[in-house]
């Protein structure tokens, strides 16, 4: 799993690349949902095609969240893929 660090001031975006998955299964992505625990945020996202964005903020320095994407694809297929976000002072 991916490790990403970020300042408990830093507002910053993150990007979950679905292209090589769909094209292993001639897909692509219809919905897009993010699981942020609290209290890390998010105030924005999006998704296209073969990826998804989201745009974390917040969260208690010293702490380490799991953040997950689920995507739905044109075919009915689920996926779900998560990364780890390790807050501290920067």
């Amino acid at each position: 799993m991916k490790v990403f660090h970020q300042d408990p001031n830093d507002r910053l975006d993150y990007l979950m690349d679905w292209a090589a998955e769909m094209a292993r299964i001639t897909d692509t992505i219809s919905a897009s949902e993010w699981t942020v625990p609290a209290p890390l945020s998010s105030d924005e996202d999006s998704f296209d095609n073969t990826s998804a964005t989201v745009w974390l903020l917040d969260g208690a320095a010293g702490a380490t969240y799991i953040v997950s994407n689920k995507v739905t694809t044109v075919g009915g297929r689920v996926i779900e893929r998560s990364f780890k976000v390790h807050v501290l002072e920067l």
